[in-house]
């Protein structure tokens, strides 16, 4: 039943990823999600419906606006095929239930801000701090107790002194978007920044043994380590906590 169940939610999860897109690339420049119609950025032409299908358009089209040649950058596709993959998933993890609609809810917001900081490097208020207030009511209505504002909150502080710490690696976007990781995982927010502060090490890595001290001024966007790392947490937080506490234990 679930898989029957994930197949009928594919579609409109490709249509909400198509949206995502629109949401990343407006809302962080104060435009409307409404109007105008997506259009080229390069030559202005509006896109027609048959080269707006998710996913399916970027192939046809090989990745270029059908009136000037001009590139549509892969990060639309990928923010399509990742919202449908992870809401499947929920689907899947979670079934019909209102704990999966909630988990949808809270990756599609992922994939959003993973977007918009790829974009802009930064994180919306208009996004997040909305965002972080849904998930706590909901959580806190789909299963009463204070272990997730507490969460939110041990969260958000602990990425507040790593920023007052260390300025130029982390900036408050992070910081705000701790508060919706700890709404949503409660205690095993724990995990999804260990996932990601370890993830965030490969390429930051990387541009060290590539730049030596020069890359102490290189930022990298981290609010797609964050989403990786809570992803994983969501999915797979209470066992890892448990495997974790059982070796320290």
């Amino acid at each position: 039943m679930d898989i029957a169940l994930a197949a009928l939610a594919l579609p409109p999860a490709l249509a909400v990823g198509s949206f995502a897109n629109v949401v990343a690339a407006r809302v962080p420049l104060r435009r409307s999600v409404n109007t105008p119609r997506s259009s080229c950025g390069s030559c202005g032409t509006e896109i027609m419906a048959r080269d707006n299908i998710p996913v399916v358009s970027w192939f046809l089209l090989r990745g270029h606006c059908r009136s000037c040649g001009a590139r549509i950058s892969p990060l639309y596709p990928a923010v399509e095929a990742s919202t449908a993959a992870l809401v499947v998933a929920c689907v899947l993890a979670f079934g019909a239930t209102a704990y999966a609609a909630l988990a949808s809810f809270f990756v599609v917001v992922l994939v959003t801000l993973t977007a918009a900081d790829l974009r802009y490097r930064l994180v919306p208020n208009r996004i997040v701090i909305p965002a972080a207030v849904i998930v706590l009511l909901a959580r806190t209505a789909i299963d009463p107790s204070p272990e997730w504002l507490l969460s939110a909150l041990a969260a958000s502080g602990f990425l507040l002194l790593a920023a007052l710490a260390y300025p130029k690696g982390l900036g408050m976007g992070d910081v705000k978007l701790a508060l919706l990781l700890g709404a949503m995982l409660g205690v095993e927010v724990s995990v999804g920044l260990m996932v990601g502060f370890l993830a965030a090490l490969v390429p930051s890595i990387s541009l060290l043994v590539r730049h030596g001290s020069r890359a102490r001024k290189m930022a990298i966007p981290f609010v797609p380590f964050l989403a990786f790392g809570a992803v994983v947490a969501l999915f797979a937080g209470e066992a890892l906590l448990d495997w974790y506490l059982g070796l320290t234990g």
